[in-house]
């Protein structure tokens, strides 16, 4: 969908994109209907005419006349976003609903749970507060990320693989679509760290990949998209988490490197991210010496990064959000709120699951009240919040409507772009047009390693060869087992094998038995055999070997999607444009990808 500064142009173009969601279920009666709501919708949710941080430099009268009203508790309140579930029962939602009317804290952070409960506790919530709650959720790759029943887009990592853009942009349109039927505001992403460690326990696949230009595009083209569609969104994490080998959730990693490395590598997707008007960064928990040398102090409590870095040298004037104050990176050495206050103090703007937000509220009282922070910045800070409030439309109170919820949230256009985007994705590291065509009427074996049941891609890949049989081969399947059925493969003409992580999210290492990872190898060497990795790209360097396969494959996850697009491109009905986003190994560098003719 194409910007515009005509109201009534983005009023066509919302009309077409959401009829072309729903036209194939609908009758024209129904249509006529669907029209007459979407002219009041198109006005509404799309017609940004100004992005977040432009908006920045008018004044408000709304902002003005809500922040008149508020009393200095209440002010600091707006900066403090609390944690909710739906997934946690009566009694938890309750004690949420206590903080919201008790302490009128300005925003949620929704985790875990299911989209139709999350609608009626968004309306329920929403009730309690004076101030519109600005509604948040950690979605990198959509509602998925945290709620059942709802659609996962691809890793970030698989999107790095991908040479159109577009296609991201599209993506964070849909996923923009998704949060604001859900009465979410902001989106805390994308990540746009850059992963040069491939041991990261915390980003990895989350993120683009290795190149600081692809994930600077990517991430660009992901949430222009998201804030073209009217939603908030937050780069992470500043100034750049993608070199660690700690998970700041559990200690505080130490990021040793130079000043001028920072500013060349880690720091340049946010500067172009800042650039392309993003609307909120995100700051890591880590130890930065050569940014910072206060012994064991995480970035996102430094002034000199945060305010210093971030809001004066970069220029940043968006949304400054705090990675999660419950984490052990901040709380470790500075515990029983200290870390909340010296975070508001630093420049932080929203304060995100502090361990307790009523004791946070008093010690950044008491602060402000000792003029620790001049009365302009406190100012500045809740005028933001109000300002993010407004854009984002809550000044009109709207509720979510539980009609149709579900068939929104799944509309098949969404369904139909996960696919695309893992088609564009797939990425050949070895082979060509030749190794890639096999004969659909010899005998052919379709072997799935990792999994204890058929696969997509086997079910897939039978419909192209009628005359195969399916193996699957658990992870950790004992050494008789392994030897078995390699006496069996060795009946087959040709052989097609998938290597499947069917853990939740796909980990550097495949967590194969030494048996397991023996028999890809030996497969490998098999002539005519063509290998699909459903994994982690970095997986490909602990299976010494599989570089010598006729074929490779690599589609990054073990998503329903991919595995067609596998077995598209087996069958000869997908050409595979993808580009390896990380190094692997020397074998297969950043960048590694065959196209087909």
């Amino acid at each position: 969908m194409k910007s515009s500064k005509n109201p009534a142009l983005h009023k066509h173009y919302l009309i077409q994109f959401v009829l072309h969601l729903t036209m194939p279920k609908l009758n024209n009666g129904i249509c006529c209907t669907l029209i007459i709501a979407l002219n009041f919708i198109a006005v509404n949710a799309f017609a940004q005419k100004t992005s977040y941080v432009q908006s920045l430099n008018t004044q408000n009268r709304w902002v003005d006349s809500v922040y008149n009203k508020l009393s200095r508790k209440q002010r600091v309140a707006q900066l403090l976003f609390v944690r909710a579930h739906t997934n946690k029962g009566k009694a938890y939602e309750d004690s949420v609903a206590r903080v919201i009317k008790d302490e009128q804290v300005g925003g949620l952070v929704f985790f875990q749970g299911g989209p139709g409960r999350q609608a009626l506790l968004v309306n329920k919530y929403q009730k309690l507060a004076q101030v519109p709650l600005l509604i948040s959720m950690d979605g990198e790759w959509g509602l998925g990320m945290r709620l059942d029943s709802t659609i996962s887009y691809p890793y970030q990592m698989t999107l790095g693989a991908i040479q159109d853009n577009n296609l991201i942009y599209k993506m964070g349109q849909q996923v923009a679509y998704d949060f604001k039927r859900l009465g979410i505001q902001i989106n805390f992403g994308p990540d746009m760290d850059i992963n040069n460690n491939p041991n990261n326990p915390v980003i990895n696949y989350r993120s683009f990949g290795d190149n600081m230009y692809n994930v600077a595009k990517k991430g660009i083209a992901y949430f222009k998209g998201m804030q073209d569609a009217g939603l908030l969104t937050t780069a992470k994490h500043f100034p750049g988490h993608g070199d660690t080998n700690v998970d700041s959730h559990f200690d505080l990693p130490l990021l040793p490197y130079s000043r001028a490395r920072l500013d060349s590598l880690e720091e340049y997707p946010f500067r172009e991210a800042i650039n392309a008007g993003i609307s909120g960064i995100m700051i890591a928990h880590m130890n930065i010496p050569a940014l910072d040398n206060t012994k064991n102090l995480p970035s996102t409590l430094s002034r000199p990064i945060v305010t210093g870095i971030l809001k004066d040298s970069l220029q940043f004037k968006g949304l400054v959000v705090s990675d999660a104050m419950e984490m052990k990176g901040v709380t470790k050495y500075f515990p029983n709120g200290e870390a909340d206050v010296r975070a508001f103090l630093a420049g932080i703007d929203i304060i995100e699951l502090s361990e307790n937000s009523d004791r946070a509220i008093k010690l950044i009282r008491r602060a402000v009240r000792k003029g620790l922070i001049s009365a302009d910045e406190f100012q500045t800070k809740v005028k933001k919040v109000l300002a993010a409030k407004y854009w984002a439309g809550l000044n009109r109170r709207p509720q979510v409507s539980p009609v149709n919820l579900s068939e929104d949230l799944n509309r098949q256009a969404a369904k139909d772009l996960v696919q695309q985007l893992s088609d564009a994705s797939v990425t050949l590291l070895k082979g060509n047009s030749a190794a890639l065509k096999l004969n659909p009427f010899l005998k052919t074996a379709i072997v799935s390693i990792g999994v204890d049941a058929p696969t997509v891609f086997q079910q897939e890949m039978a419909k192209s060869f009628p005359n195969c049989r399916i193996f699957m081969v658990a992870k950790n399947a004992p050494a008789i087992e392994v030897r078995n059925i390699m006496n069996w493969l060795k009946q087959y003409n040709q052989v097609i094998v998938g290597i499947h992580d069917t853990r939740l999210r796909p980990q550097s290492k495949l967590d194969y038995s030494s048996d397991v990872r023996g028999m890809v190898s030996d497969l490998a060497v098999r002539k005519g055999t063509i290998m699909s990795v459903f994994a982690n790209a970095y997986t490909i360097a602990g299976l010494p070997g599989i570089e010598k396969s006729n074929a490779l494959l690599v589609c990054y996850q073990m998503s329903p999607e991919l595995q067609k697009s596998a077995a598209k491109v087996i069958a000869g009905t997908l050409k595979p444009t993808g580009k390896l986003p990380v190094s692997v190994n020397t074998s297969f560098p950043t960048g590694a990808g065959l196209g087909l003719q």
